[in-house]
């Protein structure tokens, strides 16, 4: 890394958060974008300091773009959009699709996304194999981690506006939900 570093954002997926760093040398032109530490693309002598980069990030090549825009002189500002949309907007809409619990399995720390428009399980970047079954109140997604038995039920909320709730078990016991992109729990 350079003294160039121009942004640093933190994008949670289903695979993971990725860290994106971003450096724009604003006298030779340079731009790097750097995913999780690795360098993903290099632009040298650029004579337009303004624009945007397109590049993508983890396992599903999520596309991701570095907007450069001036604001005064040389003052320049960055902003990253995922999908298309802003980070922020793109966070906002992906706590609707997604539900993300972290805690801690056997001394290892395990970041459990569940998809919800397809019901897949994600587990520290990893596609979980899942059986899924309709129970009374709902549905439940059965998988395990380790040595543990591990299950989503899917029960209505009985409110419209509230919609399905997502609930992990872990051996019987209820994972509370990580709001956050980042959180941590040791519950064993």
């Amino acid at each position: 890394m350079s003294n160039d570093l121009a942004g640093v954002w933190e994008v949670a997926l289903s695979d993971g958060v990725h860290r994106i760093e971003f450096e724009h040398g604003t006298t030779t032109g340079k731009r790097v974008i750097y995913v999780d530490g690795k360098e993903v693309l290099r632009r040298d002598w650029m004579f337009k300091l303004v624009g945007k980069e397109t590049f993508t990030v983890g396992g599903a090549d999520t596309k991701a773009t570095i907007n450069i825009d001036a604001v005064s002189g040389f003052a320049y500002e960055y902003t990253l959009e995922i999908n298309g949309k802003s980070l922020k907007k793109y966070m906002e809409n992906r706590s609707k699709v997604t539900s993300t619990w972290v805690l801690n399995l056997d001394g290892t720390d395990c970041r459990v996304v569940l998809e919800k428009d397809t019901m897949d399980v994600w587990c520290n970047g990893e596609k979980i194999e899942t059986a899924g079954e309709f129970v009374d109140d709902g549905t439940e997604t059965h998988f395990t981690l380790g040595d543990h038995n591990c299950c989503v039920k899917a029960v209505s909320s009985g409110k419209r506006r509230d919609g399905i709730i997502h609930t992990l078990l872990v051996d019987g016991t209820e994972i509370a939900e990580c709001k956050l992109s980042h959180c941590s729990v040791n519950v064993m």
